[in-house]
């Protein structure tokens, strides 16, 4: 069992739906295909959102949705109290993290281990992560014991003791994640490529990784009451519960279990668009490395709301989605210069978005990769994707689409993703629709009109060669 507030997560950077690998993942519009327990649901034969029972109970938005995983259910959410918030909120921009690091500690009614001993005994599980924007809410459960599983997931939420004991044992922790992270290339590569791109204020903006540090050692167990009281509350959290549901028991156990909580705030879906104007580039020596992370690209000026959004999410797949992309076929199978590369559109949930290319290369081929990956990506912009290109990538992303839909948890985060994304539940369906009404014009517009190669930024983590 994981039980973590913000275990998966390094600072304040917006990974990949998995909190796995920065930039490396294929684009998160596909939602996530976290493997659980597979459900007999076929997404081409039943409307989604057509089984979707969604109710606003004690403040939450509620939603169940029925899939064949007997007796499983697993729940997924999300509340607007991430690390933005705490940065731009006038305070210390680690108390976010902090915070939500301090669910799982304990509450005013039982300790952090009669909580582990109860949801072990029953196979169960509560996490919390804190994001960029949200705070992300996810657990798993018996349908039996879904109620008790509320329960516990609502005190946590509601009632956290925040132990001066635990907050210290809490800030070492943190401490150690960031110190660690100081050394992992692909974390500082898109630390820095973040840095670069989005300008001071802009909701995707990361805190640099010492100032983060830094802050978390002179946060107080103060500060973090205070932002708790003032931006936690069920007034938009989401909870999506997927699986062996019944709905009035699980519409019950909510309205029990959150019964009187008020607060919250909306997440931020305005700001003003990152822009280049000229290409930029960076490096970032990290002593005793092997590898040397890339990350090249841009801002979009994209949400994944707005109607280019898919359309370039499709050319960009084209060229760099899995082994059959064009990045992967040729920089790393003909040429052998890379371990991995791959282009990816990310950041754009609430906000204008990247797009990004990004390779770890051995330092001794980095200049070669560098020159291979630009020659590929001048051939794309240029010339844009073929007919037959856009043909096969249909019908690879439709088919990763329905198979990522096939488990709960896949169901769930698709669910959480679209709503956050700005859709209405109705886009689970239409996707597909979407996608193959893309045509070549359209998927080539896009790619000349929202990519510029020469404006691009370049940052490089890593051990670098002496020249």
């Amino acid at each position: 069992m994981v039980r973590a507030g913000g275990e998966n997560k390094m600072k304040t950077l917006r990974l990949d739906q998995t909190r796995a690998a920065p930039l490396a993942a294929i684009a998160r519009w596909a939602s996530c295909a976290a493997l659980t327990a597979v459900a007999g649901v076929s997404v081409a034969n039943a409307g989604i959102a057509d089984h979707v029972k969604r109710s606003k109970v004690a403040g939450v938005d509620l939603i169940t949705y029925p899939m064949g995983a007997q007796d499983v259910v697993t729940i997924e959410g999300a509340f607007p109290a991430g690390d933005y918030f705490a940065e731009h909120g006038g305070g210390n921009p680690a108390i976010a993290t902090l915070a939500g690091m301090m669910l799982d500690k304990g509450t005013t009614k039982h300790d952090k281990f009669a909580i582990a001993k109860e949801l072990d005994d029953v196979g169960a599980s509560v996490e919390f992560d804190v994001a960029t924007q949200t705070v992300a809410v996810r657990g798993k459960a018996l349908k039996k014991d879904v109620a008790r599983v509320v329960q516990i997931m609502a005190e946590e939420l509601r009632e956290p003791a925040f132990s001066a004991d635990e907050f210290a044992k809490v800030k070492k922790q943190f401490a150690g994640r960031m110190r660690s992270a100081l050394e992992n290339t692909n974390f500082r590569v898109h630390e820095a490529y973040l840095l670069s791109i989005y300008p001071q204020g802009h909701p995707n903006r990361p805190v640099a990784l010492q100032e983060f540090l830094a802050a978390a050692d002179r946060a107080s167990l103060e500060e973090v009451k205070a932002f708790y009281k003032k931006y936690y509350g069920p007034a938009h959290l989401t909870l999506i519960f997927v699986g062996d549901v019944d709905s009035k028991a699980i519409q019950a156990a909510v309205a029990k279990a959150f019964a009187g909580w008020t607060g919250g705030v909306e997440a931020v879906r305005s700001a003003s668009k990152a822009e280049l104007s000229a290409p930029a580039q960076d490096r970032v020596p990290i002593p005793g490395k092997t590898s040397v992370s890339m990350a090249l690209g841009q801002p979009t000026g994209l949400r994944y709301s707005d109607p280019d959004a898919l359309a370039l999410r499709v050319g960009t797949a084209v060229l760099g989605s899995g082994f059959t992309g064009r990045l992967m076929s040729t920089v790393r199978d003909k040429e052998g210069l890379t371990y991995g590369i791959s282009a990816n559109l990310g950041d754009d949930e609430f906000v204008d978005g990247t797009w990004t290319v990004s390779a770890t290369f051995a330092p001794e081929l980095l200049a070669k990769g560098v020159s291979s990956t630009r020659r590929e990506l001048d051939k794309w912009w240029e010339g844009g994707i073929t007919a037959e290109e856009l043909a096969q990538r249909k019908t690879n992303l439709i088919g990763t689409y329905e198979v990522s839909l096939s488990t709960t948890t896949g169901m769930a985060s698709a669910m959480l993703l679209t709503l956050e994304r700005g859709k209405p539940l109705t886009w689970l369906d239409d996707l597909p629709k979407a996608i193959n009404a893309l045509t070549v014009q359209q998927v080539n517009s896009a790619i000349r009109k929202y990519v510029d190669p020469k404006k691009m930024v370049l940052v490089e983590a890593g051990t670098f060669q002496e020249k």
